[in-house]
């Protein structure tokens, strides 16, 4: 036998059925037919066999390096080019980077070459979950939404949200970065998502005050016989777009993932790339990034119909906005955020209703809607001094005392006597 050279267990039964062959306990055509290769390359086998024994059945190529194999200096620059500039990246990802550096080589090939170093570790493989939910069929049919708080810029700058959409038949995603979860982030996420693909049939969100109100509210409009609805809420009812409670970070495990995909890979290419502020980050994001990574990750729907709805009969503007009620004074002002604005007289009378909606832009434009109507108006400088009603002098009242020939005291007297 080759000296270092193992033999595997198919080669052994090999050995075993070719013994049985020399023996004529066995025909070649059935040892062939046993161990699933043809009748000529049994022969070839055979005869190896009877002439150099157990040591000739040995693949010709084991124990050789293969003629496609790295050599030594180029796997020790690819390994130092890791340490230097990729040190945490996965073995997927830094074969990627390494190929826009002029490395060409497997990520499976690259997972060998650092396992050998110490330089990355097998990762357990976990337990399938007990439940798995089919993907949509359409395109549009389902968008998942959340918020991922993390380190986006690592040291160089304070932690921020990344707000992410993506569809759950395609896989397809689309996100921003923004200081907090917040209404106006949601609203801007979703804006940009109907921009780019159209508007979805139905969102798929936790259960945040920013998508969902609180129980206590919902109670208690519940009880008052009304709907009650986050300003985000809103916005999706006007734009037909149903949103669904989900109750556990599993239930949208879609977006949750892609997170985990973000954490990965954006924080290390914002890390190269030397940005530390959102609105760089923003820029960045759409200038070649999420298209590469849906490029990527995204596939097929299973359905051909997207289910996205077009935007065009809408005013987006006006759809994604705070929106309040204020009560209108019979002098036509209205107070909002601590200012006193003063509306054009909508008729020559004083106001029929006495609320009118307040609509804060997402760009901080600020517009009046009384009776389905834009009001013009313009900030008053100061507060508006009550205006002083005149009082009606008091007459003092006096007790009534009848004269002496009124009917009553006569009618008195006659019952005295």
């Amino acid at each position: 036998m080759k000296k270092d050279v193992s033999i595997s267990k198919k080669e052994i039964a090999a050995f075993d059925l070719l013994e049985r062959v020399s023996r004529k306990e066995l025909s070649l055509k059935s040892a062939a037919s046993i161990l699933q290769i043809s009748y000529r390359q049994c022969k070839r086998l055979f005869k190896r066999f009877k002439s150099e024994g157990q040591n000739g059945l040995i693949h010709r190529a084991r124990g050789r390096a293969s003629n496609r194999a790295f050599d030594q200096q180029t796997r020790q620059s690819i390994i130092a080019r890791y340490q230097q500039h990729y040190p945490d990246f996965g073995p997927t990802f830094a074969a990627e980077k390494l190929l826009l550096d002029g490395f060409t080589l497997d990520h499976e090939t690259l997972r060998r070459w650092l396992i050998n170093q110490d330089l990355w570790q097998r990762r357990r493989k976990r337990d399938p979950h007990r439940s798995w939910r089919q993907r949509r069929a359409h395109f549009g049919e389902l968008a998942q939404m959340d918020g991922s708080h993390h380190q986006w810029f690592e040291d160089r700058g304070d932690a921020c949200c990344l707000m992410n959409m993506v569809d759950d038949a395609t896989g397809v995603t689309l996100c921003l970065l923004s200081q907090q979860e917040t209404i106006q982030a949601a609203m801007t996420l979703l804006w940009k998502w109907i921009e780019s693909f159209g508007i979805p049939s139905a969102l798929y969100t936790d259960g945040k005050n920013v998508y969902i109100p609180s129980q206590k509210a919902t109670l208690q409009a519940e009880l008052e016989g009304r709907e009650e609805l986050t300003h985000f809420g809103k916005a999706c009812k006007r734009l037909a777009i149903r949103i669904i409670h989900a109750h556990s970070p599993q239930a949208k495990g879609r977006v949750e993932r892609s997170n985990s995909t973000y954490q990965d890979r954006l924080v290390k290419e914002l890390r190269l790339a030397q940005i530390s502020d959102i609105d760089s980050a923003n820029e960045f994001l759409y200038s070649g990034f999420l298209e590469e990574l849906n490029a990527k990750f995204g596939i097929e729907p299973r359905q051909e119909e997207d289910f996205h709805r077009k935007a065009s009969k809408y005013d987006l503007g006006s759809v994604f906005c705070i929106e309040e009620g204020r009560h209108v004074s019979r002098d036509w002002i209205v107070r909002f955020e601590n200012n006193y604005y003063q509306l054009k007289k909508q008729s020559r009378y004083s106001p029929q209703a006495s609320r009118v909606l307040v609509r804060r832009y997402l760009n901080g434009e600020l517009h009046f809607n009384y009776r389905g109507e834009e009001a013009e108006y313009e900030l008053m400088e100061q507060r508006p001094k009550a205006t002083e009603k005149k009082r009606r002098a008091l007459k003092s009242k006096r007790k009534y005392v009848p004269s002496p020939d009124h009917p009553w005291q006569k009618s008195w007297k006659k019952k005295r006597q």
